[in-house]
């Protein structure tokens, strides 16, 4: 149970909440105190709209985007109160400005929760409108509330600068953990694989989104505050998960075919799951030590557990005769290759937790650091350029703006008693996408209803003001807690958090009730007619511009792989962004598909074609993964001139690929035929082997080109068959529309 508590406060999302909580809290009980609790409440309001707009970043971007969001939520705040006697003025101006601060969401996600914040505000300024010289000195108050939350969470960074990143190091650790078991699974003779490697992708879009927020922070950190101990041992760990995560996706293995050929030596393939496994449990021992903050103590014997599958190779080898042995053994021996790289990335991780990190051990991977960052910068054009209806967010914040109007007239009309909380459902709810809005809309109804339940069951038994404050704070804290991992679970206890407040300032407490609970679902019907029937932001008319991205990111990879297998050298900057960018860009094809599968039915228009083509791009970013991460492993030959016909060819056929998608290829190019890649891999196959056997001087070194060989000719084949795929798979995705 102790074990439990502590684990669930070690979280990110706890510690966010407790921050905002002891923002809020504090002044509350400071000017209840002194009789004054509207102000205190004035303040706790301030300290609650500032609280979205502080996003994981470095030191200095987090200050300026929270002084931003202040100054956005204080100006709202007034301009509304100013405003709001002179009806004519009052609401071209709320259009504007429900407008404007929904558009700025195209500057990214620091933006977009900023944005939030001043929506927010707008929101419950319709429900506090003040008068006269009022109007400052609520506004005074907010800016005070706003300024004391940025000191509380200043406090919290100062306290544990690293604490945040570690988390995320930790979740990273636990997420690339899964994804080894999973490669795990598909060796067990029953599995479904389909459901695996659907599995896999979506774990993809967790680790890209993962990987982005450790950057962000663990490098522009380093980049204004220089380098620590720590930062530099979590620099080399969230670089050894991104290779970790590389091999594992760049090394795949037809589980059928192996299944089949050792169908008779079953203890092979079991001894080599038991090492995939045991390499997934090591990581997330070293993600548990994080959590719970103690020094990690390696329990897991890898290279034991690699030196028994060794074993059963060479005992395979050796007592088993026949014309495949030779094939098989080299199949095993890629196995084998392929943890071992696995375990000395591992070590590398153990070693940065049990032992002092310094300056010269991560001097080879702090060049060009700051290169794999998102740029920040917010200009004009940026803004100009989505002011139409080809824009996501320009149809958004359209529809947002509308349907908050919308909402003020039909709340004037059936004399809701609070119309703001119509409106803040409706921020709250509504997304750009149809899919996402219709969760929320069912999950903000599931936990307004089941809150009120609870709080007025609470309130009926329980009448102390002190006992309803402290389950008020309580509420509070897990509300904010929940809200960002399980949203059904976060509205029901901020539910409950906002009944106690009004159960300590009114007696009417069962009003306040009914009211929230209508005003909820006028404000979620609102929110869910307008995603559907207001220029509707359908996935599938978004999901080909995801599906070009992660072509051409995949075209820029496998370029530079040819470069590097031809050049040679040390693996350039250029190559580790390109990387970087098919790695992030198959997760956000996954992930605009997965919202695709939340629409409705009439609107999953082709949805076979695109899981297909989904599925390519995947194999694809393996295929290419496995070619460049073998050459960087191994001193290779130099690169056949077949070599680079066959990916020229791979190249043409996604090139081609892009521009069918865009609607230019009415006669596309033709791709090399079936016949002329034929002819390249058999002189691949045959002349590559009288090559190597003229160049070798032993039988050993001969092998071990064989097997160079054998790997790269297997991976041109798949990347030429992908390719064509991907190309025909685009056709038919365009021309049978």
């Amino acid at each position: 149970m102790f074990k439990s508590v502590q684990k669930f406060t070690a979280q990110t999302n706890f510690t966010n909440a407790l921050k905002i909580t002891v923002a809020a809290v504090i002044p509350v009980i400071f000017f209840a105190y002194m009789d004054l609790f509207l102000i205190g409440f004035s303040f706790a309001l301030g300290a609650i709209l500032t609280y979205p707009s502080d996003i994981p970043s470095n030191l200095k971007h987090k200050i300026n985007g929270i002084l931003v969001a202040i100054l956005i939520i204080v100006v709202s705040a007034v301009l509304v109160s100013v405003l709001y006697p002179y009806p004519y003025i009052f609401y071209p101006f709320l259009a504007l400005a429900l407008f404007f601060l929904s558009m700025i969401s195209v500057y990214g996600q620091r933006a977009t929760m900023v944005s939030f914040s001043g929506l927010l505000s707008i929101a419950l300024a319709f429900g506090h409108i003040q008068q006269g010289i009022s109007i400052l000195i609520n506004g005074g108050y907010i800016l005070g509330g706003g300024l004391f939350y940025l000191l509380v969470s200043l406090i919290f960074y100062k306290i544990r600068p690293y604490r945040y990143v570690e988390l995320q190091v930790s979740e990273c650790l636990k997420l690339t953990s899964k994804y080894l078991k999973l490669r795990g699974d598909l060796w067990d003779t029953e599995a479904s694989r389909e459901s695996i490697i659907k599995e896999k992708l979506l774990l993809q879009v967790e680790l890209n989104t993962t990987h982005e927020n450790i950057r962000e922070i663990l490098i522009r950190n380093r980049s204004t505050s220089g380098s620590s101990n720590q930062n530099r041992k979590l620099l080399i760990v969230f670089t050894s998960l991104v290779e970790i995560l590389e091999l594992a996706l760049s090394t795949s293995f037809n589980h059928q075919k192996f299944n089949e050929k050792f169908v008779a030596y079953p203890q092979i393939l079991k001894n080599y799951q038991n090492l995939a496994y045991n390499l997934a449990r090591t990581l997330k021992s070293i993600s548990v030590s994080i959590e719970d903050n103690k020094k990690y103590v390696s329990t897991h014997q890898l290279f034991n557990d690699l030196e028994i599958l060794e074993n059963a190779i060479v005992e395979y080898q050796t007592n088993v005769e026949g014309k495949d042995v030779q094939e098989n053994v080299l199949m095993l021996s890629n196995m084998r290759d392929y943890v071992e790289r696995q375990i000395e990335k591992i070590k590398v991780l153990e070693r940065a937790f049990t032992l002092k990190v310094d300056k010269q051990d991560t001097k080879p991977i702090e060049k060009d650091l700051e290169k794999f960052l998102t740029p920040l910068y917010y200009p004009w054009s940026t803004f100009q350029n989505n002011l139409s209806f080809s824009s996501t967010i320009f149809r958004h914040s359209l529809r947002l703006t509308l349907t908050i109007l919308a909402g003020i007239v039909i709340g004037n009309l059936i004399s809701v008693e609070k119309v703001y909380w119509i409106l803040l459902t409706i921020v709250v709810i509504m997304r750009p996408g149809y899919g996402l809005t219709k969760q929320r809309s069912y999950q903000r109804i599931f936990g307004t209803v089941l809150g009120g339940l609870i709080a007025f069951g609470i309130i009926s038994v329980v009448q102390n003001p002190y006992a309803i404050s402290t389950f008020a704070v309580i509420s509070m804290l897990l509300g904010f807690t929940f809200t960002q991992t399980n949203y059904k679970v976060g509205a029901t206890f901020v539910t409950i958090y906002v009944v106690f407040i009004y159960a300590m300032l009114t007696p009417n407490v069962r009003d306040v009730v009914q009211f929230r609970v209508m005003d909820t679902l006028v404000g979620a019907a609102l929110a869910f007619s307008a995603n559907y029937l207001l220029w509707p932001s359908w996935e599938f008319l978004n999901v080909r511009v995801f599906l070009k991205k992660s072509i051409k990111a995949n075209y820029h990879y496998l370029k530079e792989i040819s470069t590097f297998y031809n050049e040679k050298g040390e693996v350039t900057t250029s190559y580790k962004i390109a990387r970087k960018f098919a790695f992030i860009e198959i997760g956000n094809l996954m992930n605009s598909f997965q919202r695709m599968t939340q629409e409705p039915k009439s609107k999953q228009k082709q949805l076979p074609q695109l899981y297909k083509l989904v599925e390519l791009n995947y194999s694809l970013v393996s295929s290419s993964a496995s070619l460049g991460t073998y050459i960087q492993t191994h001193k290779t030959t130099k690169a056949s001139e077949a070599f680079n016909v066959v990916v020229d060819a791979a190249l043409k056929n996604l090139n081609v690929a892009m521009e069918t998608l865009n609607a230019s290829a009415k006669k596309p190019v033709k791709p090399y035929t079936k016949i002329d890649l034929e002819v390249r891999f058999m002189e691949l196959k045959n002349i590559r082997s009288k090559e190597i056997r003229a160049n070798s001087a032993t039988e050993e070194e001969f092998q071990q080109k064989m097997q160079e060989a054998q790997l790269v000719i297997e991976q041109l084949i798949w990347l030429s068959n992908l390719s064509e795929s991907i190309l025909k798979a685009s056709r038919k995705l365009v021309y049978e529309a």
